[in-house]
């Protein structure tokens, strides 16, 4: 089946959002020249909207932060087992009904990185004769990749109600190797195996891991309550807090200070859930999974597309319900301080080609009626202004705006707006530093235990902060502005899997 870039309407969709970027970029600079008073007021009301938003963003970060608190306080096994919660759904599946189907894709990473990942499996506080997991090794790396599954075998397999490995061949017609396509062969492999053993699709939970993906101990509790208590189980995904906490105290500065970002982020999403998208590791219905024909293997970002997908599916009847209990990932650490350097960039250019799903939603959007327009509407805005401002805030909030300055006239620097302009600027800038200091503040609170001896570390973990506003430019606008161009000129990004270095 073809592409849909290769209809001329759809590749013309692709064009759009750079063109919006490169269009604001440019404007920007041409109309600081020509016109810098009306830049100035531009400029002045635009730093207004972004302080408005920043206080918005903190209350629900705050917000999420308090039932990220709350949540990882329960014993979620004990209270599953005594309120003894009965599914919503036709089948009334009660909490030893369910199995917990786990994708772990994996290629060239080393046996420390995936003994840790099924170390915290193992210690779950939920009955591991529940949990099918399916490690999928590469072709590219078979040799490699089956000796460490059977070692993790040999270690972890008769722990778990069923342990399978897959081998994702290469060179599939229609598929790029990455993530989607290695689990799409993973679980077409495991729906054969499903249904040898007559396990009902509604009574089975699935979760997608990167393969660094570390559970917290009440996350398949939290999980299985969170399924039996919804209204429509088979109708939401389910998305946990990602933290990057793996080797955070390894890493360095710049590296940390991005993925806290990423985390907090997600945590402010958490508390919209309106506007919510799968990312990374997330969960959902292997009924739902089987019904959409599992995710698209030719993909980048299919952890997100899965929601769509989804949402298309049932006709907008389809949300994401929010997990508080966390999963913890790697920060970007090669061994290297420039190779770590080169790594996060490629993984938030990666992050950033979710642009991908602009042309898709408009394309799917359009002719769909059975969709209200105020949903539809509500998801293209969202992800549309997300990622346009993910390119082009950063520089026009610390660069750009100071350029009408540079090239007023010394008429134009004369009047009121002018000469007040750069206490106006100043004091918005510095208002938006008592968010960045609380966010700092927070991801304090969110680390792991420090090595022993070493609490300095902390200080160290709040002055990286001041890196921040270089990484919003250089990790941030930057690769998003990559990502949207390659998109529009049709140099189309491929899976790049980032290196982890324990």
């Amino acid at each position: 089946m073809p592409r849909l870039s290769s209809k001329p309407l759809y590749r013309f969709l692709e064009v759009i959002p750079a063109t919006l970027v490169w269009g604001t970029i440019i404007g920007s600079i041409t109309l600081s020249y020509y016109a810098p008073i009306i830049a100035i007021y531009i400029i002045i009301l635009f730093d207004l909207y972004w302080l408005i938003k920043a206080v918005y963003w903190l209350v629900y970060l705050f917000n999420s932060y308090r039932h990220y608190r709350e949540d990882i306080s329960i014993d979620w096994f004990a209270k599953l087992t005594k309120e003894d919660p009965i599914g919503q759904d036709h089948a009334k599946s009660h909490w030893t009904d369910l199995y917990h189907l786990i994708f772990l894709p994996t290629f060239k990473e080393s046996f420390e990185v995936i003994d840790t990942t099924f170390k915290g499996l193992s210690e779950s506080n939920y009955p591991l004769d529940r949990f099918i997991i399916a490690l999928g090794i590469e072709e590219r790396d078979r040799e490699n990749g089956l000796k460490i599954a059977e070692h993790i075998k040999e270690k972890y397999g008769d722990k778990f109600f069923k342990f399978w490995v897959t081998v994702h061949p290469s060179n599939i017609q229609g598929e790029q190797p990455g993530k989607g396509s290695n689990n799409v062969w993973a679980a077409k492999n495991a729906q054969i195996e499903i249904d040898k053993l007559n396990i009902p699709y509604e009574r089975i939970i699935v979760s997608s891991f990167d393969i660094d993906t570390i559970v917290h101990r009440e996350f398949f509790a939290h999980l299985s309550y969170k399924f039996l208590t919804h209204p429509l189980p088979h109708n939401t995904s389910y998305q946990p807090v990602a933290l990057f906490n793996n080797n955070i105290w390894q890493s360095n500065p710049i590296t940390r200070t991005i993925s806290n970002g990423t985390t907090f982020w997600l945590l402010t999403d958490l508390s919209r859930p309106d506007r919510l998208f799968t990312f990374s590791s997330h969960s959902m219905s292997w009924k739902t999974l089987v019904a959409v024909g599992f995710w698209e293997p030719d993909l980048v970002t299919e952890d997100s597309r899965i929601f769509l997908q989804c949402f298309l599916h049932y006709n907008g009847e389809y949300t994401v319900t929010p997990l508080y209990v966390p999963v913890s990932m790697d920060t970007v650490e090669t061994g290297t301080f420039w190779g770590s350097l080169v790594a996060v960039y490629k993984q938030q250019r990666r992050w950033a080609w979710g642009i991908e799903h602009f042309p898709y939603m408009v394309w799917h959007f359009w002719g769909n009626k059975k969709i209200s327009f105020l949903k539809k509407f509500k998801y293209f805005f969202n992800i549309t202004e997300g990622m346009y401002s993910w390119a082009t805030a950063p520089l026009l909030i610390i660069i750009l705006g100071r350029l009408p300055l540079y090239f007023a006239d010394r008429s134009t620097e004369q009047t009121v707006i002018a000469q007040n302009a750069p206490f106006v600027l100043d004091w918005l800038l510095t208002t938006a530093l008592v968010g960045l200091f609380a966010t700092a503040i927070l991801s304090v609170l969110l680390l792991p235990p420090a090595p022993k001896g070493e609490k300095y570390r902390y200080v160290y973990m709040l002055l990286q902060w001041a890196l921040f506003p270089i990484n919003m430019i250089v990790f941030g606008s930057l690769p998003a502005i990559d990502a949207q161009t390659r998109l529009a000129t049709g140099k189309y990004l491929g899976f790049n899997v980032t290196k982890k270095n324990r």
